[in-house]
């Protein structure tokens, strides 16, 4: 069967895992202001509505926990598989939803799809990608996210203007199925893992698909030879090893890799993207926006998140994970705190907005258009920064045998609080208003200094050669200074290619002398 071979073509399908967590997104987001959803399902107050959000998260949680034992079992690709199926039967749950139980049994197996798609298309692509552009690569799944929130966001608008009644949101909620059955149908066509193969001692198999990824066909290109021997001393690591449980992942050799590939993903929940996403339609109401005012205002605020992330990713692997990680969180840190303080001292309480009594704040005139204003920024510094570099570190610091369950686990950390936030925040903004914005700068100063001095430099490195570093005992604001061995190790390669090919010519011409 034909496969496909070029990395940013399997980027461009595989991502879709990742579209498919934006396409839920925004599908809810879209609807929390619009009468025809409120009317139907009986005026959800912030508890319910709040639960009606975190369903999903609920789903991915469990998703994420089961992933790396279904990928390890299956293969990337037949884990990715499984999961789009389940995507497909969410979306038609979520479709003929006839009340909030039908709906959030809708939610949750959707979620359960996403929580494999999330933790493993970045396994997947990690595995397939080359070193020196891993970071775009993997970044791609942030970006297939943004694309995703924003696209279903335009179809709900589209909906709630153009059509009447439940079918509104039926229609939205149908139209989820479309990419997961695109997604499907592609990894037919896809490669597996090379790493995966090696894992599973199918070494031709492996050394053909790095040579087709990364050589155009060549097994004898020096990127592809010093690959495959790393790969090939990784699979022999691992094999020494027992199975591995979810509680190896906390042993004395791994635990620092484990807290790291989890703390990433739920700082980046705690970061405040929530805020931004899932409730954004609430902050402009409170800023004194109405109708389609609001859900245009919204939909700028998904163009903004897109275009950063499309942006920063062509130079993610320059710059570095440290550095993205830590201007993110100081300057997110900053506008929370900006937010706050307008917010407190130019707003003022109130029972409700327009009849929505979840929202019991109001900031109107130049104060709401600053908060506006903010709230646009904060999605533009999250996209540059932590959106996509969270996603990349997780996939990358893990060694082979317990890569498939370490980013689980991770994804299931990014869950767990993606569920605890899509449920807080809807209560906050009714109970303690603009305190919610010094909830998660605080949060923002605390993961400054876990990541500075806990998240060692990974970027441009193979994977393998980052295990060398975790096992180094190199301070991790150091790390970036450590010498890349896999551009030396090619360059040797070279050199040895070099010498058989004109060993190979001397000895041709002394035969036909």
């Amino acid at each position: 069967m034909y496969r496909i071979t070029n990395i940013y073509v399997l980027a461009a399908f595989g991502t879709i895992g990742g579209a498919l967590f934006g396409f839920d997104v925004s599908s809810m987001s879209a609807w929390i202001g619009i009468d025809t959803y409120t009317d139907y399902f009986d005026h959800p107050d912030s508890n319910l509505q709040g639960g009606i959000t975190a369903s999903m998260s609920a789903g991915s949680f469990a998703g994420s926990i089961a992933a790396g034992w279904l990928s390890d079992y299956l293969g990337r690709r037949g884990s990715l598989m499984i999961a789009s199926l389940v995507w497909i039967v969410g979306a038609m749950v979520q479709c003929s939803a006839q009340n909030v139980t039908h709906l959030v049994a809708g939610r949750v197996v959707s979620g359960l799809a996403v929580g494999v798609t999330s933790s493993q298309t970045c396994v997947y692509l990690s595995e397939l990608a080359p070193a020196r552009i891993r970071g775009r690569i993997v970044g791609i799944q942030q970006w297939a996210i943004e694309w995703g929130i924003l696209i279903m966001y335009l179809i709900a608008y589209g909906c709630s203007v153009g059509v009447a009644g439940t079918a509104a949101f039926r229609i939205c909620w149908g139209v989820q199925a479309v990419p997961g059955l695109i997604l499907f149908i592609a990894l037919f066509f896809f490669p597996e893992s090379p790493r995966w193969l090696a894992g599973k001692e199918r070494w031709e198999e492996a050394l053909e698909t790095l040579a087709l990824i990364h050589g155009n066909g060549d097994r004898n290109d020096p990127v592809v030879q010093v690959e495959f021997e790393e790969v090939q001393e990784a699979a022999r690591i691992a094999h020494q090893a027992k199975d591995v449980s979810f509680f190896a992942l906390f042993g004395p050799k791994i635990w620092k890799r484990t807290v790291c590939g989890m703390s990433v993903q739920m700082w980046q929940q705690l970061l405040g993207g929530n805020v931004a996403m899932y409730y954004v339609v609430y902050i402009f109401e409170m800023a004194g926006m109405t109708g389609n005012t609001t859900l245009w205002s919204s939909a700028i605020q998904y163009v903004i998140f897109l275009v950063t992330t499309g942006v920063m990713l062509p130079y993610i692997d320059r710059v570095g994970r440290r550095p993205l990680l830590l201007i993110g969180s100081v300057t997110c840190m900053v506008i929370h705190f900006i937010i706050a303080g307008v917010m407190a001292s130019k707003g003022h309480s109130v029972t409700n907005i327009d009849g929505n009594y979840n929202l019991t704040w109001e900031i109107k005139g130049s104060s709401g258009m600053a908060v506006i204003a903010f709230s646009y920024i904060f999605t533009g510094v999250y996209g540059f920064t932590w959106a996509p570099a969270a996603w990349i570190y997780a996939s990358e610091v893990f060694p082979l045998k317990y890569r498939a369950k370490g980013v689980g686990m991770s994804a299931s950390a990014n869950w767990i609080f993606n569920f605890a936030l899509a449920y807080f925040v809807a209560p906050a903004f009714h109970n303690i208003q603009w305190k919610t914005y010094i909830i998660f700068g605080v949060f923002c100063f605390a993961m400054t200094f876990h990541v500075f001095f806990m998240y060692p430099e990974t970027s441009g490195r193979s994977l393998e050669e980052i295990d060398a570093i975790f096992e180094s005992n190199v301070m991790p604001w150091r790390t970036n200074k450590i010498q890349n061995q896999f551009t030396e190790n090619v360059e040797k390669q070279k050199e040895v290619n070099e010498i058989k090919g004109k060993d190979a010519k001397g000895a041709t011409h002394e035969e036909v002398v």
